[in-house]
């Protein structure tokens, strides 16, 4: 999917935070956050001209990527403004201080309502993709998550997850491992793509503590508008 690279700087960028330190926006579908291969604009690229531009900086725009959502994902993406603030924030993320909630719509509901997921991953550099593996293998990396069921509707379930670990495609793997991949994912085992090659995950909330002010931060990402986001609203 193509990134709508030549969008002005500030147009669609919904910023849920802002201060001197610290910016955190709502990622679209199809954004990355760091430039790669595509030569796509990056999240991160509009953030800094709009830096440049709302506050006239002049010269190069300092901004720090602190963490990273998957290109079909959508939800919260934290950066740092300072060069003060990025050292702490990779310091709470590194320590799992920082607390972070998803929200999935699987299309098969789990077999139970909530429950703590373990698994070792193992990427495959090749599809870009993770495998999930009940019992540690060699080069897996452990990854848990748990989850609770939030809301069902008419084909699907609303899923909140809440992780431990940190690990690539970890929610879309762990899900699928236990047959509910989620809406969208074709890579992992959805049966059909979504319109905007989207996938419905969503980074729905993160709280941590602010890395100058020391005070604690909890933000809350807007659902995306579509209809069956937004029958999910209320939760």
């Amino acid at each position: 999917m193509s990134n709508k690279s030549n969008r002005s700087n500030k147009d669609n960028l919904q910023i849920l935070f802002e201060d001197n330190h610290i910016i955190v926006v709502n990622k679209r579908a199809g954004d990355i956050v760091q430039g790669d291969k595509t030569g796509d604009k990056p999240l991160s690229e509009v953030v800094k001209s709009y830096i440049k531009e709302t506050y006239n900086k002049p010269g190069n725009v300092y901004l720090g990527v602190v963490h990273r959502l998957d290109r079909p994902t959508t939800g919260i993406v934290l950066f740092s403004k300072t060069s003060k603030a990025l050292p702490r924030l990779n310091k709470l993320f590194a320590e799992k201080e920082a607390k972070k909630t998803y929200w999935a719509l699987v299309k098969q509901a789990p077999q139970k309502s909530s429950d703590r997921l373990v698994h070792w991953l193992k990427k495959n550099p090749k599809n870009n993709k993770s495998t999930a593996f009940t019992k540690e293998i060699q080069d897996g990396k452990k990854a848990i998550l748990n989850y609770r069921t939030l809301k069902t509707l008419d084909n699907y379930t609303l899923l909140e997850i809440d992780l431990e670990t940190g690990r690539h495609h970890q929610i879309r793997s762990q899900l699928a491992s236990i047959g509910c991949p989620i809406k969208g994912d074709l890579k992992y085992g959805f049966d059909r793509s979504n319109a905007d090659a989207s996938i419905h995950l969503h980074a729905r909330k993160l709280e941590f503590e602010h890395p100058v002010k020391k005070d604690w931060v909890a933000i809350e990402a807007p659902l995306p508008n579509d209809p069956l986001w937004q029958a999910c609203q209320g939760n």
